[in-house]
């Protein structure tokens, strides 16, 4: 018992350099072992992905959408942020009780005060 507490440097030095080559010996088998997960997970994705556009083909493309009734075409805006113009639209469809499809602005421009 007494040799543990009374240890020299020499060999304090020799157990800590030990200690540290475990720990390091530690690291660097979890980092092959996760590298060889990667290059595996690699593999079977690459595979997955060879396969995956057959069946992509085999799906028939969707119907295209038709716009949403009431859109109103395009909007002209004139110094106005895009979402300030968001703002007036929704204030003016609130204030007149109406939904915002059944609306049309053409356009929106700020006044500025001189």
């Amino acid at each position: 018992m007494d040799e543990l507490i009374n240890i020299s440097i020499g060999n304090a030095s020799l157990v800590a350099i030990l200690g540290y080559c475990v720990v390091f010996l530690g690291l660097v088998l979890l980092m092959c072992v996760v590298m060889l997960m990667g290059k595996v997970m690699t593999s079977k994705s690459g595979k997955a992905a060879k396969a995956a556009p057959a069946a992509v083909e085999a799906i028939p493309e969707a119907p295209k959408a038709e716009p949403a009734p009431g859109s109103a075409g395009d909007l002209k805006l004139y110094d106005t942020d895009p979402k300030d113009a968001a703002m007036i639209m929704a204030i003016v469809a609130d204030s007149l009780g109406k939904p915002l499809n059944e609306l049309r602005f053409i356009s929106i421009k700020e006044v500025k005060d001189e």
